[in-house]
């Protein structure tokens, strides 16, 4: 058994991380950190997690590089303070804050008021899209798992600039996110029920953090300029986020070949399906899994074409994401923990 530390678990992210990890077969959960609730099991503070009686902890650096890897859900700026220890001492880890997923570290002033404190360990982080990335990943010491808006908007327009179908200078992201993407601890006026329930608004009009990483992984994939306007919003529901895009075709493309191209793209992918004509994704048929459903259509009246992801955004936009990125780490099969199916309604 490998034994494995979540940093951060009793936010949302961490809770998912416990439900998916407590049934892994090669996986023992031995330290499990909470600021806030240390010195309780983890079922007395989450009585969903009844099968889970570990006593959460404050995090302890020295104690998680005892573990083989460490699965680390915690705020910008955290991350960066303890990933050197624990890579020093040999602990693999597996990082879904957004310390190291910028390549460039006079980004983060920018984008998330600080300035970091390893900029040499950005170079080797690998960025945790498994889909994308999954041949580095399985040897990586430290694997930076994206957020969960750019988990959707990359399987969706990956393939489509890698074959060359769209103008990459001319892309737009509307995006729609639950409000467990908040996160729990971040939870804020604008996000209480009575606030959040029936209403919908957009937010970070003018630059969202998310837009880096967009841009950084996408440029990758084409010579050309790439151009993005993301637009998140917030939507009274828990979970979920749903992606709509809209992209210029290049010459003689139609929506049969951005379909085509996704399908061929994706026909082996375990966690990502690509819908028929006229299908178009539901966040409810990802949420409490790790897929990502996309379709893609013409819109005929203004000559461009739409792409539309859903995903659940503690699921393949989190913690989902983390534990495939962990299977590939691990060597085991790629799903393993990860065959829940969505409950619906």
């Amino acid at each position: 058994m490998t034994n494995v530390a979540i940093i951060g678990a009793t936010g949302y992210g961490g809770v998912e991380l416990i439900r998916l990890l407590q049934t892994h077969p090669s996986v023992r959960l031995s330290f499990l950190s909470s600021e806030t609730y240390a010195g309780q099991r983890v079922c007395d503070v989450y009585p969903h997690l009844a099968a889970s009686e570990t006593v959460l902890q404050k995090l302890d650096p020295a104690a998680v590089a005892e573990c083989d890897f460490a699965l680390l859900a915690v705020p910008a700026g955290t991350s960066m303070d303890v990933v050197p220890q624990l890579l020093e001492a040999g602990t693999r880890v597996v990082d879904v804050s957004p310390d190291f997923r910028l390549r460039d570290a006079s980004l983060y002033p920018r984008w998330y008021n600080l300035d970091h404190k390893c900029p040499e360990l950005l170079e080797q982080a690998v960025f945790g899209v498994p889909e994308l990335h999954r041949e580095p990943i399985k040897s990586a010491r430290l694997v930076a798992a994206p957020g969960c808006y750019t988990t959707g908007a990359l399987l969706a327009l990956a393939p489509l600039l890698a074959d060359k179908l769209i103008d990459p200078s001319d892309i737009i992201v509307d995006g729609k996110s639950g409000l467990s993407g908040v996160g729990r601890t971040a939870l804020q006026l604008p996000y209480h029920y009575p606030e959040a329930n029936e209403d919908a608004a957009a937010y970070a009009v003018t630059g969202h953090r998310h837009a880096p990483e967009m841009l950084q992984e996408l440029r990758l994939l084409t010579e050309s300029k790439v151009g993005i306007t993301f637009t998140p919003h917030l939507v009274p529901m828990t979970r979920g986020i749903l992606l709509t895009m809209y992209v210029k075709p290049l010459a003689d493309v139609g929506a049969g070949d951005l379909r085509a191209a996704l399908q061929r793209r994706y026909a082996d992918e375990p966690f990502v399906r690509v819908l028929p004509d006229d299908q178009w994704p539901h966040t409810k048929w990802a949420a409490g899994t790790n897929l990502c459903f996309l379709a893609a259509g013409a819109d005929q009246a203004s000559g461009r074409a739409v792409v539309v992801s859903a995903v659940d955004n503690l699921g393949k936009g989190m913690a989902g994401q983390m534990v495939q990125c962990l299977n590939l780490m691990l060597g085991v099969d790629e799903t393993s923990a990860l065959h829940a199916q969505a409950v619906h309604p």
